[in-house]
C-alpha cells in the first residue's frame, strides 16, 4: 500500500487524485492533505480520508475548520502547514498539485526527506528548476511527471537511450481561443477564457492554456525533467488532445502516447509507476475519433510561448520572473481589472525591466519573484 500526501487537495488535480485513491482503496492510504481556501471541500476530504496531518491556507481558516475535523488529525496552516504535510508524515509519495510558486517550499522539503514527488505543479520547476533537480539528484529522489504531456514523454522514453532522442514534441489543444485571430481577442471575456474545449482544469490553468503560457511553462518544465536543450523541445497544436505528446528518435522512429483527455490516467500512473492498475477512465476508440488534426505553432499569434522559450534559454531568474508576472496578470484578469490581452503585455514589460541572475540561489530567486509580482501589480 502506497502512502500519499496531496498538496493542493481541493484543486482539479487534487480532487482527481483522491478519486483515483477511492477507486483503489487497497492500493493507497492518504497520510496528508493540504488545501487553500475551499473549506467546505477540505472538511469533507479530511473527514473522508482521515489523514494524520492536514493544512489550510490561513490561521483564520484553520480556526474555522478545526471544530469540524476528527480530533486525531493534526491541523496546520499557511506555508509551514504545506511543509508539514509534504515532509512531516510517513507518506512515501507527495503529489505537488498546488497552483503557482507556492508549491516550491513544500516540494523542496519533501525532496529533502527523500520522498518521491509527483510533479503536477509546473511552477516549481519553472521557478527554481536547477535547485529542485540538483537536490533530487543528491537525495536520490525521483521526480515523476503528472501533467499529461510530460507523463506522455516519460512513458515514450521508458527503456530508451536519451542520447538517441532527436527531439520531443509537446502537443497543445490551443485553449479556448485557438480559432480566434488576435483582432478577435480584443473583446473576449473571463467567461469565454474559462471554456476549455477539451480538459476540465482549474481557472488559472484554463486561462494559461488560452494565452499559451501553460505550454510555455511546460516547455521549461520539460527542459528540467528530461535534461534536454530547448532546441530539442517542440510544440504542435493538436485540437483533439488525443496524442498527449511524442518523441522522435534519431532513426526517424516516433513513439507517441495516446488516450482520452482524462487527467486521472497520468495521475494514477505517477502514483503506481512503474506498475499500471486498471482504470475506470473511458477507453480511446480511434475508429470513433476518425481523424486527428495538427497545426504548426504560430508564435506571433501566441507570443507568450515565444517569451517562455526566450526566458528558458536565458535561464536563471528569467523563468522565475516570467512565471511570477503571469500569476499576477492572470489574477488581475480574473478579478476583471485588466482585459485578456494585457496579460501578455504585463509579462513582456516586467521581463524588459528585469536583469536576469544566472544560477541564482533560493534567496535570489525568492527576491526576483517578489520584485516581479510587485512590478506586475503596478502595470
Amino acid at each position: 500500500m502506497r502512502k500519499i500526501a496531496v498538496i493542493g487537495s481541493t484543486g482539479s488535480i487534487g480532487t482527481q487524485t483522491l478519486d483515483v485513491v477511492m477507486q483503489h482503496p487497497e492500493q493507497f492510504v492518504i497520510e496528508g492533505l493540504a488545501a487553500g481556501s475551499n473549506i467546505d471541500m477540505f472538511v469533507q476530504q479530511v473527514n473522508a480520508f482521515r489523514p494524520k496531518k492536514a493544512s489550510i491556507g490561513s490561521k483564520q481558516l484553520a480556526e474555522q475548520v478545526a471544530p469540524l475535523l476528527p480530533a486525531d488529525v493534526e491541523l496546520y496552516y499557511g506555508e509551514q502547514g504545506l511543509i508539514e504535510v509534504a515532509a512531516g508524515t510517513d507518506a512515501d509519495f507527495v503529489l505537488s498539485a498546488i497552483v503557482g510558486s507556492a508549491g516550491l517550499p513544500p516540494t523542496l522539503a519533501a525532496i529533502a526527506e527523500g520522498k518521491t514527488i509527483g510533479i503536477a505543479n509546473k511552477e516549481t520547476l519553472v521557478t527554481a528548476g536547477h535547485i529542485v533537480t540538483e537536490l533530487a539528484k543528491q537525495k536520490g529522489v525521483k521526480l515523476v511527471p503528472v501533467d499529461s504531456e510530460h507523463s506522455a514523454i516519460f512513458q515514450c522514453l521508458n527503456g530508451e537511450n536519451l542520447n538517441e532522442v532527436d527531439h520531443i514534441t509537446l502537443t497543445a489543444s490551443g485553449g479556448a481561443f485557438r480559432d480566434l485571430t488576435r483582432a478577435q481577442l480584443q473583446n473576449v471575456t473571463l467567461e469565454d477564457a474559462l471554456k476549455h474545449p477539451n480538459w476540465s482544469m482549474g481557472a488559472k490553468l484554463t486561462i494559461d492554456s488560452a494565452t499559451m503560457v501553460n505550454k510555455g511553462l511546460e516547455v521549461i518544465e520539460a527542459h528540467w525533467l528530461f535534461d534536454l536543450p530547448y532546441d530539442k523541445i517542440k510544440v504542435l497544436l493538436h485540437p483533439e488532445s488525443i496524442i498527449h505528446s511524442f518523441v522522435e528518435y534519431r532513426d526517424g522512429s516516433i513513439i507517441a502516447q495516446l488516450g482520452t483527455p482524462d487527467m486521472r490516467v497520468p495521475i494514477q500512473y505517477a502514483m503506481t509507476y512503474p506498475a499500471r492498475l486498471a482504470s475506470a477512465s473511458k477507453r480511446l476508440s480511434l475508429a470513433e475519433v476518425g481523424k486527428l488534426h495538427f497545426r504548426e505553432m504560430d508564435e506571433e499569434r501566441f507570443p507568450c510561448l515565444r517569451l517562455a522559450y526566450e526566458c528558458g534559454k536565458i535561464g536563471g531568474t528569467a523563468t522565475t520572473v516570467f512565471n511570477a508576472a503571469n500569476e499576477v496578470a492572470v489574477a488581475r484578469f480574473m478579478s476583471r481589472a485588466i482585459p485578456f490581452m494585457q496579460i501578455e503585455t504585463i509579462i513582456e514589460e516586467v521581463l524588459s525591466k528585469h536583469i536576469p541572475v544566472a544560477k541564482a540561489d533560493l534567496e535570489t530567486i525568492q527576491a526576483a519573484d517578489r520584485w516581479a509580482r510587485e512590478t506586475a501589480a503596478l502595470l
